[in-house]
């Protein structure tokens, strides 16, 4: 979209959805300006034309957008505070590139698709997480959530911060703070079902997405908008090969079938097979741009794209979780101790199905406990809060930071991929600001994780979801599917171009793949990723790396004389 102003011509391109619209239309137009349509991108453009920069803390939304100041000639981008909708750039000599997606610079003859020993170290050591920033290939970095960058063409770059979370002392006693956020989670969802499309939910049966979805049908039928439409997702004979974990305690399916008889929807089960989500595991890996989730990523995609044949928005519960302190790791005291990313596990077991030459480029713990520094580095702490209190504002910090951003980069590239619309309430940063300063004795009020929350949604959500324990996206307990997956690490191993080959220690693949450990539920990345996924990320490495043609910038085979 292009506005002129005297002789300075503006144009925007912008990815996102702004939930305050009305309220700048309003401001703006009281300031002068006059809109010829009804679109956020314009009320967006004239933003940025009336205040610069410090539109920024106005905006309540998801976005990454730039601004080309054709009188200034200069460039100017933001992403969201949170970092729900992505932004990658590069400097390729007097190119200053930048788009929502990777493949979108690969595109681009300037842009290789290298790897450093960095690079591999994110893939293998933090995958399928990313340190913040960080773009993976060489030379691409991902612009930070709360930051914006100023671009002129004499190729000054330079990264700012505008939004980050501040820690004060927490004034409010335990009833005010329920009913604030009450009120905060009301207006977010609110706010986030306008739009001029079909709306539905994806539902559950947990506290945050029940939440959204009640929240979502009252207003519904006050504004005469007919009945919800919700959706969830299970998988083939799940009822039959469930298996009960600490991290899993019980299957979706009754408790979303109950949520949406006692809220009054109109429900929609998305049953998926194992066939089919083995064989959209490298469509995952093309709408991520790398390894990623594994089935959990393909479920999510295929999922969206039979929602998609009915809405084109969807409110989702992402966020939750790490905002109010629903994890295990948050409550048992041998993860929430130690010295490390509670959701990276197991990271020896991982390391043997990797050559020792692999493994000498990664210098995997190295390089973990460095990325778990930084981050603790970056802390903003509060003065006089006891032992545990700060500890907790640290994994608070680490789940916000670090943790939420995979489970966002997933949620928003799947459904992306197939034109559906996700939006996430839980993600409004006037929820989160507040939140993030309730200490903990209150979040974890009674020895329950997410107390405050469920107070917060008592008399609104059913009263048997509202006691239900935390259970998290679903995945499919079926022997076909590990099945399937081992056959895909079998056939990569038989072929000598694969190029994963390169990287693993063949006859430890060929071991696991063919042991039972393979079958184990225990994760080893998050609360989903168990031996299955590790074979299915495996062949989502070699995919990747087959498919987007990554070379590498240093030499394995150099590495290995120098290990002898």
């Amino acid at each position: 979209m292009i506005r002129k102003v005297g002789k300075s011509s503006y144009i925007i391109i912008y990815n996102g959805e702004l939930y305050n619209t009305p309220e700048l239309r309003k401001e703006l137009e009281q300031r002068g300006h006059t809109f010829s349509g009804h679109s956020d991108t314009e009320v967006l453009l004239a933003s940025y034309i009336e205040w610069g920069k410090d539109c920024l803390p106005r905006l309540n939304g998801i976005f990454a957008f730039a601004v080309w100041d054709d009188l200034r000639q200069r460039l100017f981008l933001a992403r969201d505070r949170l970092g729900v909708k992505p932004l990658f750039y590069t400097q390729r000599g007097s190119s200053f590139l930048f788009a929502s997606e990777l493949k979108a610079l690969l595109a681009n003859p300037l842009v290789k698709p290298v790897l450093d020993a960095e690079g591999l170290a994110e893939v293998f050591v933090m995958g399928p997480s990313r340190t913040p920033g960080h773009g993976i290939f060489k030379g691409v970095s991902e612009l930070k959530p709360g930051c914006f960058i100023h671009a002129d063409k004499r190729g000054v770059v330079q990264e700012k911060r505008y939004w980050s979370l501040e820690s004060r002392a927490h004034e409010d006693d335990l009833e005010t703070t329920i009913a604030k956020v009450r009120h905060l989670v009301e207006d977010s969802v609110k706010r986030q079902l306008v739009a001029d499309v079909p709306v539905a939910t994806f539902l559950s049966g947990g506290v945050d997405s029940t939440a959204l979805t009640a929240i979502a049908a009252s207003a519904f039928a006050l504004d005469g908008r007919g009945t919800l439409h919700t959706y969830s997702i299970d998988y083939a004979e799940n009822d039959r090969y469930f298996q009960q974990s600490l991290f899993q305690p019980n299957a979706d399916a009754p408790w979303a079938k109950l949520a949406s008889e006692k809220i009054g929807t109109i429900h929609h089960g998305i049953l998926i097979d194992s066939a089919e989500l083995a064989a959209a595991l490298s469509d995952a890996v093309k709408a991520r741009d790398l390894p990623g989730m594994a089935d959990v990523d393909s479920s999510l995609l295929l999922f969206c794209r039979e929602v998609k044949k009915d809405v084109t928005v969807v409110l989702s519960g992402e966020c939750a979780d790490e905002v109010f302190g629903g994890y295990p790791w948050f409550t048992h005291r041998e993860e929430y101790t130690a010295e490390t990313f509670p959701w990276i596990r197991n990271i020896d077991a991982r390391m043997k199905l990797l050559s020792p030459e692999t493994v000498f480029v990664l210098r995997p713990h190295e390089y973990l406990r460095e990325r778990y520094q930084q981050a603790l580095w970056e802390v903003p702490r509060l003065m006089g809060e006891d032992a545990l209190e700060a500890r907790m504002r640290e994994m608070f910090y680490l789940n916000i930071t670090r943790f939420m951003p995979t489970l966002l980069d997933r949620k928003d590239r799947m459904s992306m991929a197939v034109g559906l619309e996700a939006r996430v309430p839980f993600c409004d940063h006037r929820l989160v600001e507040y939140v993030w300063n309730i200490p903990w004795s209150m979040k974890y009020y009674g020895g329950r994780e997410k107390a405050v929350l469920r107070l917060a949604l008592n008399g609104l959500v059913p009263e048997e979801v509202l006691n239900r324990k935390k259970s998290p996206y679903p995945k499919t307990h079926h022997p076909a599917y590990l099945a399937a997956v081992r056959e895909r690490v079998l056939s990569i191993l038989a072929d000598s171009e694969a190029p994963l080959n390169r990287l693993i220690d063949y006859e430890a693949v060929r071991a696991f793949a063919a042991s039972e450990e393979a079958a184990v539920k225990f994760p080893w990345f998050g609360q989903l990723m168990g031996g299955p996924q590790l074979l299915a990320f495996l062949t989502q490495v070699n995919s990747w790396l087959r498919d987007y043609k990554v070379s590498f910038d240093f030499d394995i085979s150099r590495q290995k004389k120098m290990t002898v």
